[in-house]
Formats: C-alpha cells, structure tokens, sequence
C-alpha cells in the first residue's frame, strides 16, 4: 500500500440504534437478511455499490446502484468487428484477487502511531480483514463462471499483500481462508484483545482511533464517534478474534508475493537492525502514541524471509500444492515462476525490492528467466501476474542484501512488447482499479489490468475472461466483484459474512479515506479489452 495513503445486543434498543446509524433495522436490508433474502448481486453488471450520502451523525451507509454493461476500449488501435459476439469462442476465466492485506491488528509490529506519515497505518476495518476475505471467497465460489462467456472459473490468482506485514500467523491466515480451514485471527494473549482500539484509559487516544467497545470513563469520546458516526458496538473485539470456518476457494489458487509480504509494514528489510524487527514482532513491547504497552508476546508472529514465505504455501490443503511454487523455488529461494491453463500461459513475477522501500522492480537474475520464458512460449497467450504496476516499478535502490542494479517496469514493458502472445498484465498494489493501454509503434499491445484491493474501500476483485473473437481479435473482459456481504450490518457477531459487512461499512467511512475514490473511472471497471490475436490464432 502507498505511503501517499494510504454480540451487538439484540436487544430492541440496541437494534434501534443501529437502525439511526444505518447499520440495519426492523424493515431494513439487514432484517431482510435475517429472514433469509440476503442481498446477492453476483457481479457489478447487475448492481454496483457506492458510498451514501452522509446522514446527521456523518456515517455513510453502503448503498446499491444501477450494474455497469461493458465499456468496450479500443485503445491498442484494434477495431471491435461486429458480428464478434456470436463467433467469439472462449479460452479462459478465472479471478483476480489482490491486496488482501490480512492482518495481525494486536501486533507490536503494527505502528499505528504513524498516521501523520501514513494514513495506511491504522485502518477501523483492520480487525475483520479475514472475514473480508472468506466473504469474497464465498462470492467467487457463488458466481462460478465467467459473466460474459460462461466459461467455468478455472483458478484465481493473487497479486501479493496477502498479509499485512509478512507474519507467520497473518501469512497461515490467509493461506487458510483460501483453503477452507478454521481460522483464528488472533495473537498474544487469547482471551483478550490488546490494541489501539480498547478501552484501556492509560493508551486511550481518542484523536486517531475508534474504540467500538465505547469511552473509558472520565475521558472524550474518540473522533470517529463525535465527527463521523461511528457506532459503539460492544462485543466486537472479541467477536473479530474468535474462530470461524473459512468457506474456502472451490478452484485452484496461485500467488504471488507483494511489498507487504516480503518487507516489515511493506518498507523495511527484515534483515534491519536499527531497530530489530524480527525481536520487536515476537516482543512484548508495543509502541503506541501514548507510550510503549506490555503486550503478550506470540512466536507465531515472527517475520518470514521470502524463502519461508515461499515454503509456507507448500502446508495447504487446496490445489495446486504450492500455489504456483515449485521445487526450484524453494532450492533457490526464489518467489518467480509461470505455469500453463489452456491456451493461456501464466508468468508470475517477485517484483519485490528486497533491498527495502513500497515500489518494486525486478533483479537481472528474474529478467533473464523471463526473456527465456517469452522466448520460448509460442503457442499460448500470455498473462503476466505481479504485485506492482508499471509505474510502480520504479526502485532502483540497491544495498548489500542485492546489490545488482534494478530492472523497472519501463524495461519489462519493452520486452513484453516484443512478444505479440502477451495480452494483459494483471496486478495490484494501487488499492484502486486501473486499466491502461501499453501499444507498439507499430501497432498493437497489451492491457495493464490494475485491480482494488479487499482492505480499503471498495474491496472489490475482478474476473477476467479471454475469448478468440475468431476475426483476427481477442477480447478481454474484466468485471468487478463486491463480496459477498450485505451492504448492512444486522448486529450479529457470531456471523463471519456479517462481521464482513461491517468491515465494508467501516472502509465506505473510513475518514482518512473520504476524499478518495478507488472505485477507479468508468473505464477502469467493467470492460471489454481488445487485442490483437496472435498468429496461432489467426
């Protein structure tokens, strides 16, 4: 993520206050969801949803808009030749998840306090981001197949920050959720939570956080509850840590690493000493804005080197057994490969600096594997997957962790160019929904497909279909996808969609978060690409 941003009581009256925020009520969507009729959209070609207008308190409620059809773009130059849709012949679907962003809120690793430099420091969804996740799992499951084509979903792919700060635990949790085991997304000490957002009057700030369990005595009520309408719900922090049964991906899933997975907050080598990070995530210190706080240590918060990383995808009960990762990777330590599904042949990229900092880029090593993989592909098209886009791909720093010059998204343009089998390029890292145009002189191109992220709002992903328009043309269609929770919050805390739909909730008023739109344009959102068709299928 960019430095540049970034049991509710059942009771009548707690049910009525809900209903004043536009968390859910007697009549609402929320109490329809209760007796059975969830809200259930499938794709953003049916309904989109868009942040309210704010009520009287300032909290927005999550609310449904008119589907968006396909915007068909034609910017690499490639005519859209009628008569396509009933030659069109499907190749592949499958989905793009990125920037999960699952996280350890309790960590000592989680510097909250440094929101005047980040304001992806703290975020109020944080506590529920694997219930964010086990909801879109349950939607991509529910969907199935590709809108357009029909073609049945054949994998999903993620495009790194799975975890949040590249923890042992948040790492496991996230394997897990895609895998369909139990989940327990909880650290330190199990019987209560220790973090920013209790009521612990000694670290209580009330300027940077919301408290959902409600204001120590004496003390003011924190900022998002007097400015921006932000509930009490008591209950809640247990609630987020308690285990729940991950639904778990019905496909076959593949990885790919991001700045967040491979370095501390997404900035720092784990190697770094100044200050110890890899002490200071096991430690019992956790430095607040109010002082150091004793927490209970963890082990299973160790920070993992990408070689660890990598193996951790190896223990997995879902398919492929390594998630992409074979045995060269785990006996040279590197997070890059490609595989094939049909006519279509994926290559994944590590566009991690190792050496430190958010944006990526490649080492030379990695840019040679891939040129003798361009080189050599021939009858397939081409998908390259990797965490940052183009113009992210612009850190050249280098120390004695990899002290070789860098290879930056400009240079891999250039040679992905070169190959008329590549089509698209899918990746994340923005946390905002992205499609760009990379055309030859000569005519032609690919597609740079840059999808949102779970964590911030609007927590979408995408599903990508390419079909043989059978006229000398590919057409690539990406359509958006919310999760599957209902835009309100009923109150239940024992309910894993539910506390999915609250996390959405608190991302749509998210106050650090308000004048940004990571929707994305127009035509940035639901589209069909077009390319031109290789020679294989010409």
């Amino acid at each position: 993520m960019s430095l540049t941003r970034r049991n509710l009581l059942r009771a009548a009256a707690v049910a009525g206050g809900a209903a004043a925020l536009g968390l859910g009520g007697p009549g609402s969507l929320a109490a329809e969801a209760v007796a059975g009729t969830a809200l259930r959209t499938g794709t953003t070609r049916q309904a989109v949803l868009l942040r309210g207008a704010p009520g009287p308190s300032g909290w927005r409620p999550v609310v449904r808009g008119d589907g968006e059809a396909h915007l068909v773009r034609t910017d690499l130059g490639i005519d859209a030749k009628n008569g396509r849709r009933t030659r069109r012949k499907p190749l592949l679907a499958f989905a793009h998840l990125s920037d999960v962003h699952v996280c350890d809120a309790q960590s000592p690793m989680r510097l909250e306090f440094g929101e005047e430099v980040s304001s992806s420091a703290y975020r109020p969804q944080e506590i529920l981001t694997a219930h964010i996740a086990d909801s879109m799992v349950r939607r991509i499951n529910e969907i199935g197949r590709g809108p357009v084509t029909g073609k049945p979903l054949a994998l999903a792919i993620q495009t790194g920050d799975n975890s949040d700060t590249g923890q042992y635990n948040e790492i496991r949790w996230n394997i897990d959720v895609l895998d369909g085991a139990e989940v327990r997304p909880d650290s330190g000490d199990l019987s209560r939570y220790e973090g920013v957002m209790d009521g612990e009057p000694a670290f209580y700030d009330a300027e940077r956080y919301w408290h959902p369990e409600g204001t120590p005595a004496g003390l003011l009520d924190d900022r998002p509850r007097r400015e921006f309408g932000f509930p009490t719900i008591p209950g809640l922090l247990d609630a987020a840590r308690a285990p729940f049964q991950a639904t778990g991906l019905t496909i076959p899933w593949y990885t790919a690493m991001g700045n967040h997975d491979g370095l501390v907050q997404g900035n720092w080598p784990a190697r770094s000493t100044s200050p110890d990070y890899r002490a200071m995530a096991v430690g019992s210190v956790k430095k607040t804005s109010k002082g150091d706080r004793q927490v209970t240590p963890d082990p299973d918060r160790r920070l993992l080197a990408r070689s660890e990383w990598v193996e951790e995808h190896f223990t997995t009960t879902g398919t492929p057994v390594g998630h992409g990762f074979r045995e060269q990777n785990r006996t040279d330590g590197t997070a890059y490969y490609h595989f094939d599904q049909g006519a279509v042949r994926f290559i994944v990229l590590d566009s991690v600096n190792q050496n430190g900092f958010q944006n990526g880029s490649l080492d030379r090593q990695q840019f040679r594997w891939l040129k003798g993989v361009l080189d050599n592909t021939h009858q397939r098209l081409v998908v390259v997957a990797s965490h940052h886009t183009v113009d992210t791909m612009d850190n050249q720093v280098v120390t004695d962790i990899d002290p070789q010059p860098r290879i930056l998204g400009d240079q891999v343009v250039t040679e992905l160019l070169r190959h008329e089998t590549v089509v698209a390029w899918v990746n994340g890292h923005t946390h905002t929904n992205h499609v760009w145009a990379h055309r030859r002189k000569s005519g032609g191109g690919f597609w740079e497909i840059n999808t949102a992220s779970h964590v911030d709002w609007p927590q979408q992903s995408r599903l990508i279909e390419l079909a043989d328009n059978r006229d000398g043309t590919v057409s690539i269609f990406a359509t958006m996808v919310d999760h599957e929770a209902p835009t309100e919050f009923d109150g239940s805390l024992d309910d894993a969609v539910q506390l999915a739909a609250l996390g959405r909730l608190l991302a749509a008023n998210d106050w650090q978060e308000q004048e940004t739109d990571r929707r994305g344009r127009r035509k940035d959102r639901n589209v069909e690409l077009l390319v031109s068709a290789p020679a294989f299928l010409r």
